[in-house]
């Protein structure tokens, strides 16, 4: 590791301590932190807007389609309306389990384990439906446990260069190793940067996540619960 020994100065030889000044003085490796931190920082600020607005809509959707659902209206007409585009997990939750009923309906008679078939799909679906929905949530988690450490390392390498620059210049002053010093811990604190929103992040949307997987859960078994006593008012 090759120490930076030319510093970028304000006028009178003072360092430039501004952020600018500091990457550009940085060494390549620090550089490197530095960059990888804040492409990581961006990328988890996008994940976190578009999970914010997604779980929005699907949470005011899977309300409004509750409250249809339990309105009265006829389940087949609720079927027809939405079967050809499904917009959130509930109403594909719904359509599938629809969709097996009336396979079975139009086979010209009910089968005793069409209620366990229509539960399984179910079940299949709201697996699939979470999966979609938490995707991108790992890099938060990711990024919030291993962000800190990753700008540790650029500190360590930085303060490395500092006390290299000490040896070769033998000059123990401050002034010789602020700048690297400053540099060093300006990657901590882009780690920091990038680990706390994502670990608030991942926390909080991993909490809606269980909530909403419950709230499907629900509605899975609920409906399982009315197609099955129209089997058996069937028989």
């Amino acid at each position: 590791m090759e120490p930076e020994l030319v510093q970028t100065t304000l006028g009178g030889g003072v360092p430039d301590f501004t952020i600018f000044g500091m990457f550009a003085a940085a060494t390549l490796v620090v550089k490197l932190v530095m960059l990888l931190l804040l492409g990581a920082s961006v990328w988890c600020w996008a994940i976190i807007v578009d999970k914010w607005l997604r779980y929005g809509r699907v949470k005011r959707a899977a309300e409004k389609f509750e409250e249809t659902f339990w309105s009265g209206k006829p389940l087949d007409e609720l079927y027809d309306k939405i079967a050809d585009k499904p917009s959130h997990p509930m109403e594909v939750l719904f359509v599938n389990a629809m969709r097996e009923w009336n396979r079975a309906s139009g086979r010209g008679g009910m089968r005793p384990n069409l209620p366990e078939r229509i539960h399984k799909v179910m079940q299949i679906t709201l697996i699939r439906e979470m999966t979609v929905l938490e995707r991108n949530l790992s890099f938060l988690a990711t990024v919030g446990s291993t962000a800190p450490f990753v700008g540790l390392f650029g500190t360590v390498w930085g303060i490395m260069g500092a006390f290299q620059a000490i040896a070769l210049t033998k000059n123990t002053t401050l002034a010789v190793v602020a700048p690297g010093i400053a540099e060093a811990l300006f990657a901590t604190a882009l780690g920091l940067i990038a680990a706390i929103p994502a670990v608030m992040a991942y926390n909080k949307f991993s909490s809606d996540m269980n909530r909403y997987a419950t709230r499907l859960e629900g509605f899975a078994d609920e409906f399982a619960g009315i197609l099955t006593r129209q089997v058996e008012e069937q028989d």
